[in-house]
C-alpha cells in the first residue's frame, strides 16, 4: 500500500506523496502493484489514466479482485522479512 511504502522509507513522504511519486515512476516499475489502504485501485480517478487499467494489469498477473474492487491484502501484501545494511529481504 502507499502507507506501507511511506513506512518503509521512514515516513519521508506521506502515503499521498508516495502515490504521486508512483504516478511519475519509470515504465519498468510495477506501479500497478501499489494499492490504497483498503486494497483498492486509486488510479481510476486520475484524468490521464484509463479507467480500469490498474485492475486489468493486476488481474493479468493473477491477482483476484473482488466485486467491490478490492484485493485481499492479507493474501497479497508484500512484507519484508528483514532489513540488512539498507537492503530489504523478501519473504
Amino acid at each position: 500500500t502507499y502507507g506501507q511504502i511511506a513506512g518503509l522509507i521512514e515516513h519521508r513522504l506521506s502515503p499521498r506523496a508516495v502515490g504521486w511519486a508512483m504516478h511519475g515512476c519509470p515504465e519498468n516499475v510495477p506501479w500497478q502493484r501499489v494499492v490504497n489502504a483498503q486494497g483498492a485501485c486509486s488510479t481510476d480517478r486520475l484524468p490521464d489514466m484509463p479507467p480500469g487499467l490498474q485492475r486489468g494489469l493486476l488481474e493479468s498477473e493473477g491477482i483476484a479482485v473482488r466485486e467491490n474492487g478490492t484485493l485481499d491484502l492479507e493474501l497479497y501484501r508484500w512484507t519484508p522479512r528483514a532489513r540488512r545494511r539498507g537492503k530489504v529481504t523478501r519473504t
